[in-house]
């Protein structure tokens, strides 16, 4: 994962991706209801599910909804 800012905790980079990425329960961004990640969070958030989950975990979040496919692009580019 790439270099986290001071304020941004490193525990909840991890609870945003999985309940975005592996459950489908939060959104990047505020729609569907769900609220979205704090500020500062969108970035790290996208850097840690590209490095932690695999290429079908990332796929079956973009064909699911959970992320948009701009998000979806966005995640690539950070894919080592």
């Amino acid at each position: 994962m790439a270099t986290v800012k001071p304020n941004v905790l490193a525990f909840r980079v991890q609870t945003y991706a999985r309940a975005i990425f592996v459950y489908g329960t939060n959104r990047l961004t505020a729609r569907d209801g769900y609220p979205g990640v704090a500020d500062g969070y969108y970035v790290p958030v996208e850097q840690y599910a590209a490095v932690t989950y695999t290429q079908d975990q990332l796929d079956l979040a973009l064909a699911s909804g959970w992320i948009t496919q701009a998000e979806y692009d966005e995640t690539m580019t950070y894919k080592v």
